[in-house]
Order: C-alpha cells, then structure tokens, then sequence
C-alpha cells in the first residue's frame, strides 16, 4: 500500500455492511470495463484479480476506514474510465498493492496472471531495502517508477491513477503529511500527468494540491467563481452565438463551450502578477471541437473555422498557437487564438476536431490507440520524447535527487522549434539557450562550445533562442565545460552533461577547497567546526560542507568576506523557545519507547536542535511554517508552507518534514524586505521613509530604488516583530500618494 497512506490492521472479517460496499463498487467497475472487456477470458481475469485482491487485503482499512480493498477498485475505475486503458491495466490496478502488502510474490503473481501483468504489478511496487546517506528513499521509489517507462508505460499511468485517488481522500491525513503529499504530488505527478496528455487529470491533482496546502485561498477563489458565474455564462453565451450561426451556415457539424480556467492556474497567476482575482481577465477560454468531414484534412478545417471566427473577431496576432502543424511532444493537437470580444475583453479560442479532443483528454493512451490505427507508423512528437527519457534513465546519475531534478525539466516546458544550418527542425524548451541546442545536436558539441550563429549573427553560447531562429554552434577543443555554465542551460541533457564532465574534477576541488579554508581559517586564528559552517554554508549559498569545498576550490567564491561572515552575530536568524509537533519523533530525534513517543506531543527543550530561519524565503512570526531536518547539520529549518524550496524538499525528503508552531519567542527584529512601485515625483520617497520610520518607528536597513520614464520601483528592507508588523508597513506604504503597490517580496 502506499505508504503515504498507512491503514489500520484488523483481525476482523468483512461487515456486512462492508460487504454491500465492496460490491457496489466492483459492480460499477464491471460497468465501466464493458467498453475494454470483449471476451470471457477479459472477464474471467478482471473477477479473479479482484478477488485475489479482496482477500489479500482482508482486515485493512484505510485511513478513513473504510476496508482498504475501495481504494485499488476505485485506482481500476479510474484507469478505464478516465484514462481509456485496457484490461491488462484493470487487473494491475486490482494488484498494484498485492506484492508490496502480503505475503504473495511477483513469481505466483505471474503464474496466476501471467508474465505481463507480473511485470506492470512489479513496476508498481515500490522499492525497499537500505538507501546511502545521501539519497532520498522516495526518490529512488519514484527512479523505479520512472524506470518503467523504457519498458511499458501503462505503468506511470496507473501510478498516476493511484496517485490521483490517494489525493481525492488526502483530508483524512494530518497537515504534516499533506504537506509532504501535495509536494510530491505537485512537484512530479502533477507536471508527469501534465507530459503524458492526462489534462484532466493534471489539473484536478493541481486544485487538490491547493486545496490542502492553501486552503483558505483555494475557498476563496472557488467562491469568487461561484458569484460570478452568471454574468461569465451571459458573457460566454452573448460571444458565442455569431459564432455558433456562421458555423452552422458553413455546414460545420461541431460543439462549442466555455470552459472556465481551474482554480490552481488562476491561484498561479495571481501569485506571478502579484495580482487580486479580480484583475485576472482570462478567466475561461472557448472550445469549439468540430466532427472533420472524410474529404477535408482536419489540418484545413481548423485553419477554416478560424478565419470564420477572424470574421467576426479581430485576432491578436502574436497570440496564435499553431500546435496542429506542429504538436506538443505529449502529442496534444489544437489551434489556439485570442480574439477581441464584446465590452474590449480578449477571449482565447481553442480549435480542435474530436480525434485531438480525445488525445487532449486521455492523453498517451487515446495517442496510442490513434496511432495504431493510422497507416503511418512513423516516429512522431511522442515517441522522439519517450526516447529522450529512456536514454536519460538509463544513463549514469549522482543519486536518485539528482536524477528526479533532472527528469522533472523535461515534463513541464512550452517549446519552440528552432533550425540548424542545413534546415532541420529540432523542438527545444522555452528558455533554452544557444548552449542547450549544442548539447541537444551531441554532447562533444556541447562540451565544446565556444559561440553561437544565431541567424547567421555571432553570438555568446548562453543567449537565449528563439523559435524560427537559425543556429550554428561554433567550436574549440580547448574549451571546456565550467561550473557557471549549469546557470545558463534549462535542459535536463545539457545539465547533466556538464555535471558529468564537472564530476572528474570534483574531488580534486573539494580538496583545494579545504586547502584554502584552512590556509584562511589560520590568518584569523579560528579552528574550523560546526559552528563556523553554520555561518559559512547560508553566506556562500552552500547546501553542504562538500559543495562549499568545491565551489572554493574552483574558485567560484572567494574569501576575501570571511572576516566579516565569521562576526556576524546569527542571533536574529536563530529561533528559541518553539513548540514542536512531529510526525515521527524518533526519527528526529533517535531512541525512546515507540509507543510513548508516538502518542505524546513533545515541546522543544534544551537539548533538542537547533531551529533556524530558511533564508530561501524568511518566514517571520504569524507565517504559516512547517520544518526540514538538515541531514548535514541536524538543526530544523523552518520555511513558509508556500515556498519553493520547501516543496522540492518534501518532495525528495519526505521523513525529513515536521510540524512546527510560532510560540513564545524573544522580542527581536525579523529582516523583511518590500517591493514597491509608483508614479515619481518630487518628495515621494521621503513621505515613504516617515510612514515607515516616524509613524511606525521601523527601522530600514537599505533601500534600493530606481527611476525611469516617470516611474520608481525597488526594494525596501525593513526590520519588523512579526507579520502584523510587516502587514501595516505595506497598508500604510500602500495608501501614500502615487504608489502603485507595496508588497512583500516572494524568493
């Protein structure tokens, strides 16, 4: 079972009550398999797995205890009828848990079933055993997962089916867990769903995800919608129809609707604007899918209905998304354009015919099944993908965090599609840079990249391409991959391919390193120990004492600032006299009785670790927090629930995560720092600095402001007590004459 998701053992048999459910349920799936199963052999597998699995899981109960075998009834359900998989796929589903929990194996699993469906329950059971100090168990759960790809993918899908209903029930988990979960859930699953087509399917693990990291905001927006829900149909409706009637006069057999954007992207954009949701326009977007006439190619048709719809509205020229003659690698055919509508508002218009609407909605697998169906067996968009991933999987990688980071960039990127000098197309991530496009021709090429001609134009190999652009790679055999090139490359081949050729020197570097730290530690006079990296690691930018090394010893850094890093007073970064709830004290703390740690709340005393602000995003007293076990120093980092990092490492880092509370702390100041923005003019900025000095007596630290055209913008950085401190500052600041926003600044 998943381990997210621990169940409660019994040694009861089954209620009646329990009864009547488990049948209700397999009686639905039955339903649902009557579109996949056409034999009596399809229905003889489904009813034995199911009752294999039924009895394997008798007296466990999931969470909200309900008998634990609903949950791979409900993961078969949704297989087939959200995904569009086959049989094979349903009984997989039905066992997915089967070897992991009880004493069955994979070799009586495949005497049962045989040997394909032995192999997908394989891919689904998780890893287990003992894990290096320097690798994450849930990364190495998810390698193995991955690692399916390169043999059945039908495998990441039911994982991600099973993933999708462990989120549906998250609300019977403790927030500590949730946190961990939607993290995972948000940082793989979601953007994996995303790369395989599954739509649907990505935006519902996206708005759970929200729903339980932010639950407040995730209400609020889903209320805001609720109200305004009637005037949007008016809207949509009042667009609609000149369109439905120039359609229907052109003999097009189609279905148009609105279709209003999920609460996670509008939550998204907000937060990347800095914006309230009442200033989010694009709220929906109009989908026409059209039933293609045999005589017409759908390529045709789409470009027809557009220049119909362009009759009636005006486009927005560099708002044309042409993924019909070019798809996206997760095979997703459509033509997207905006157009001005009635009252000035732009309007997104998503044009595809029922065969991309199907790919569109059950993703890899409707591709699959349209492919097969299709004369040509030629490599498309999808397969050039799959194999780009099965090569980075079975290609060397530090440790499992390392390959998860990796693979992750090639799941959520828009492309573009770029030339090289004798005009083949080659599709790269947005973003990229001359410097990817090298590693993507070889790695040779990119090892030893000097330059780039980008339309014919010499340029440096770290300058942005864009799509259309021309490029030729230039080369030397006396270059060579540097550290900073990592900094100026977004895809997963050419990072990991300069962490490879990095890799031979490493070691050499971290003992350089520590050469230079001790020569230095001499001239001051000061030994070297925890207490000196605790102050070193954040000032450096430095995870670990070996990355520290080694970026001294390449001399990425230098320490001609040490003096003043090794006096700095780490008083205000340091938190004392905190309550601390964890979801497993032992292993935060080692020892004890089980059973009694388990169930009383420890308080934190002296001898407990140190806990100390995350400088990634600075929560100060009233944010909400939750903390990471540092494996390197054994102190607790304390990060707002909101942050990045903090969901990278939940991610990976699952054990690691616990819950912690504001409680009484020491009157000190908290470094916050404020963005703002205005209209110039004369006075301004000291009206800003007496709101913040000689109303509120706060004290600034520095201020970083910039004019031009008429308007400022910078940074402020003040010291407050807590959030409510910080909170007037920006009300009042808000409110002077002529600025346009104050707001606390995101990392």
């Amino acid at each position: 079972m998943d381990r997210n998701y621990p169940a409660v053992i019994e040694t009861m048999e089954y209620t009646p009550e329990d009864e009547i459910l488990i049948s209700g349920q397999f009686e639905k799936l039955l339903d649902s398999c009557n579109k996949v199963a056409t034999t009596e052999d399809d229905w003889d597998i489904i009813r034995r797995a199911f009752f294999l699995a039924k009895e394997a899981h008798k007296g466990v109960r999931r969470r909200s205890g309900e008998p634990y075998i609903t949950h791979p009834l409900a993961v078969a359900r949704i297989v087939v009828d959200e995904i569009g998989l086959g049989v094979k796929s349903v009984v997989a589903s039905l066992l997915h848990d089967v070897v992991e929990d009880t004493s069955y194996t994979v070799e009586e699993i495949e005497a049962m079933f045989g040997p394909k469906i032995a192999s997908m329950v394989d891919g689904l059971t998780k890893m287990a055993g003992v894990f290096t100090a320097d690798t994450s168990e849930q990364a190495e759960n998810f390698r193995k997962m991955l690692l399916t790809l390169s043999d059945d993918v039908r495998v990441i899908l039911i994982k991600i089916a099973d993933r999708l209903h462990n989120m549906r029930t998250l609300g019977s988990m403790p927030p500590a867990k949730q946190i961990k979960i939607t993290s995972e859930t948000i940082f793989l699953f979601a953007p994996l769903a995303y790369r395989l087509g599954l739509y649907t399917i990505k935006t519902e693990l996206e708005d759970l995800s929200l729903k339980y990291r932010f639950p407040e905001q995730y209400k609020e927006i889903k209320q805001k919608l609720q109200h305004t829900e009637v005037s949007r149909s008016k809207f949509i409706d009042t667009f609609n129809e000149p369109i439905r009637q120039r359609l229907k006069e052109s003999g097009i057999d189609f279905d148009i609707s609105g279709r209003v954007k999920s609460i996670y992207s509008i939550w998204s954009k907000m937060q990347r604007k800095q914006i309230p949701f009442e200033e989010v326009y694009d709220l929906f977007a109009i989908r026409i899918i059209f039933r293609p006439s045999p005589l017409i190619p759908e390529k045709s048709q789409c470009w027809h209905i557009y220049s119909l719809i362009t009759d009636i509205y005006k486009p927005k020229p560099d708002r044309i998304r042409d993924w019909v003659n070019i798809p996206k690698a997760n095979g997703y055919e459509a033509l997207h354009a905006t157009v001005m509508g009635p009252q000035g508002m732009w309007v997104e218009v998503q044009i595809r015919s029922e065969r991309m609407e199907d790919v569109a909605e059950k993703g890899f697998a409707a591709h699959w099944k349209y492919k097969q169906d299709s004369i040509s067996k030629d490599e498309d968009e999808f397969d050039k993908w799959l194999k780009k991933v099965r090569e980075a999987l079975n290609s060397p990688t530090e440790n499992a965090v390392d390959f998860l980071d990796n693979f992750r960039t090639t799941l959520y990127t828009t492309e573009i599609v770029v030339f090289t000098p004798k005009g083949e197309s080659r599709k790269m991530p947005m973003g990229a840079t001359a410097l990817d496009f090298a590693y993507d021709i070889h790695t040779n090429v990119g090892n030893k990249a000097i330059g780039a001609k980008i339309n014919h134009k010499i340029e440096s190999i770290f300058t942005p391409i864009m799509s259309g652009d021309q490029i030729e790679i230039i080369t030397s055999d006396n270059s060579h991959p540097k550290p900073e090139w990592i900094e100026h490359v977004a895809t997963a081949k050419a990072r990991q391919s300069i962490k490879n050729y990095l890799k031979k020197d490493r070691q050499n570097n971290i003992e350089r390193g520590k050469e230079i730290l001790e020569e230095k530690m001499k001239e001051y006079g000061v030994p070297i120990s925890a207490r000196v990296f605790r102050k070193v690691l954040p000032a450096y930018e430095s995870r670990t004492k070996d990355e520290f090394y080694s970026k001294l010893g390449a001399g990425l850094i230098d320490l001609d600032g040490i003096g003043k890093v090794l006096r700095e007073n780490a008083a205000s970064k340091t938190l004392k006299f905190w309550t601390i709830q964890l979801a497993n004290p032992l292993k935060i703390f080692g020892g004890g009785d089980k059973k009694k740690t388990q169930r009383n709340i420890p308080t934190v005393s002296a001898d407990e670790p140190e806990f100390t602000i995350a400088p990634c995003c600075s929560p100060i007293p009233g944010d909400t927090v939750i903390g990471y076990k540092d494996p390197e120093s054994g102190k607790i980092d304390v990060h707002k629930t909101s942050c990045d990092e903090l969901t990278r490492l939940a991610s990976q880092h699952g054990d690691r995560i616990t819950s912690v509370k504001w409680s009484s702390h020491k009157a000190m100041s908290y470094l916050s720092v404020l963005e703002i923005r205005g209209i110039d003019r004369v006075g301004i900025l000291l009206e800003i600095t007496q709101v913040i000095t000689g109303e509120l007596n706060i004290n600034i630290r520095e201020m970083h402001i910039q004019s031009h055209d008429g308007i400022f913008e910078g940074e402020i950085s003040v010291y407050v007590m807590n959030i409510d401190d910080l909170n007037m500052v920006i009300d009042k600041v808000a409110k002077v004459k002529g600025v346009e926003y104050a707001r606390r600044r995101k990392r």
